[in-house]
């Protein structure tokens, strides 16, 4: 029914990274508030499950008469370690949960701050592509949204190394700021547009992903942390030869991938019903409640099994 209601707006290209704006004039009512927004305006509060901590998991207080929607792949800052959510969950109004999260900060374990906060930073979409591999395996055995952390630390570091971003605590972050300036130039040639819910990114000419939202004001809010977040890759995987090389007929294509994906259903680490996407071409999930509250899709190379698109 969504991807029914959907349209394809034209390329925004820049360099080896091109974006097709995914399009909906279907409004939400559903109120709600970002983690972003929380987070700014003190009405959240997210720690180490205790004063010792766990890894895969941090508690998270709802202080707020909204609900609150955290998007997988955001990353919170500070307490033991940084982390990333494991999956886009919306959080009841004045409840405190327990949320999934992977670290992404492997050499600390050490309070800097007592509550995380956030630099508005996403995971890129390699990263979260892995991990959504990781936690569909995990829900399906265990109801768990846990991931593989040991794999996601591989894939930092062999990043961090590629990029020359050295860190002692081998944070995420360092990779970031390492490629700001290129990161900034990426984001500059890419613009919201009318209607716009969402985006289908390609690098290097091929498919890697597609995050749509719900609502526009929604999109409209992580729009520029989610192009760096794909930028991020595509500075990692550049390639001369192929700028440019970006296809509208290969949007298709993946979006009939996505409509022909096998889907299970979980409940929600918070509201609503977690969907889990699975195909030979792509993986991914859907959070709904009452309606699509996050799509979101990676292509899987069908002969490697893998995500990168250099």
């Amino acid at each position: 029914s969504y991807l029914g209601q959907i349209k394809v707006g034209g390329a925004q290209t820049y360099k080896n990274l091109t974006a097709y704006p995914v399009l909906c004039k279907q409004l939400s009512a559903l109120d709600y508030i970002t983690l972003d927004e929380a987070l700014s305006q003190g009405l959240i509060e997210i720690s180490e499950i205790d004063k010792d901590g766990s890894v895969p998991e941090l508690k998270l207080t709802n202080k707020s008469e909204k609900m609150i929607l955290t998007l997988d792949g955001e990353e919170l800052v500070g307490a033991k370690q940084n982390r990333i959510v494991n999956t886009t969950m919306l959080i009841p109004k004045m409840e405190t949960i327990v949320i999934p999260v992977s670290c992404v900060e492997q050499g600390r374990w050490v309070y800097r701050t007592e509550r995380f906060y956030s630099e508005e930073r996403l995971a890129s979409p390699a990263l979260r592509a892995m991990k959504a591999e990781h936690v569909h395996h995990t829900v399906r055995e265990s109801g768990q949204y846990r991931s593989d952390q040991g794999a996601i630390w591989q894939q930092i570091s062999e990043k961090a190394s590629r990029r020359g971003a050295r860190s002692n605590s081998m944070a995420m972050a360092e990779i970031y700021n390492q490629d700001k300036p290129a990161l900034q130039s990426y984001l500059e040639h890419f613009k919201l547009e009318d209607s716009q819910v969402g985006a289908v990114f390609l690098i290097n000419g091929k498919v890697v992903g597609m995050d749509c939202l719900g609502k526009t004001d929604t999109f409209a809010k992580v729009f520029k942390k989610l192009v760096e977040s794909y930028a991020l890759d595509a500075v990692d995987w550049f390639d001369p030869k192929t700028e440019g090389e970006a296809s509208r007929t290969d949007v298709d294509s993946f979006l009939k991938v996505i409509a022909g994906a096998k889907v299970e259903n979980h409940k929600s680490v918070g509201l609503g019903i977690d969907l889990r996407l699975d195909s030979p071409g792509c993986v991914g999930f859907a959070l709904t409640y009452g309606e699509i509250l996050h799509l979101s899709v990676f292509a899987r190379d069908k002969k490697s099994g893998n995500f990168e698109a250099g």
